[in-house]
């Protein structure tokens, strides 16, 4: 029986990248494609896959809450999150949800193709300087940066605005209220003990989040 990967992604030029790369190196593996939060899991729920390489942006829900939901629905797919975001601070988080790797879409094609075959051999997939992170997060008395305070909504709405994106884009794309963008904001600031968006964007572009 033929391997089946489940490309979750909005973006068409990154899904039809993501299935040549595969197809070259994989033959005879079924593809398929969701681009949003309810075409994955009418898909998951259709097919049983090998793998679901999910984008962390994916409109309808983030791939975090997506993960959770992939965990707590007991669905058994292992996920490759995706995504163009700071790699060390969106990786730990969704290693820490569940996931059984993280890639950077920035990432070379051979990084995809190892990132897969650990996947299908059982293993999890993470780059060198994850793998460093993760070493030096073992040490029990490190601080957690302002940041790794936030919930994963908050995370999400704080590199959002740090991009430049006003409330109501943010709301539109997380389909959620400007209201609700706002109060993020407001626990952001609040949490983070920043004083406005150009403090935000600074101490993100600092740390290298985006």
């Amino acid at each position: 029986m033929p391997r089946k990967i489940l490309i979750a992604d909005d973006h068409s030029a990154i899904r039809v990248g993501v299935r040549q790369i595969c197809a070259s190196e994989f033959p005879g593996m079924h593809f398929d494609e969701a681009t949003n939060y309810a075409e994955v899991f009418q898909k998951l729920k259709e097919n049983n896959w090998d793998i679901l390489i999910l984008d962390i942006d994916i409109p309808g829900r983030n791939g975090l809450e997506i993960l959770k939901q992939i965990k707590a629905e007991k669905i058994k797919v292992p996920v490759l999150m995706f995504s163009f975001h700071g790699e060390e601070q969106v990786a730990i988080r969704a290693l820490k949800t569940g996931a059984s790797g993280y890639l950077s879409k920035d990432a070379a094609d051979r990084e995809l193709v190892k990132a897969i075959n650990n996947i299908l051999d059982g293993r999890k997939y993470v780059s060198q300087s994850i793998s460093d992170k993760l070493v030096s997060m073992l040490d029990e008395d490190i601080e957690k940066e302002p940041h790794e305070l936030l919930s994963d909504r908050e995370y999400q709405t704080l590199l959002l605005i740090a991009s430049g994106k006003p409330v109501s884009v943010i709301a539109d794309e997380l389909f959620l209220s400007k209201p609700t963008i706002s109060t993020y904001r407001a626990r952001i600031l609040e949490k983070m003990k920043l004083k406005n968006n150009a403090e935000i964007t600074n101490y993100v572009i600092s740390r290298k989040l985006i």
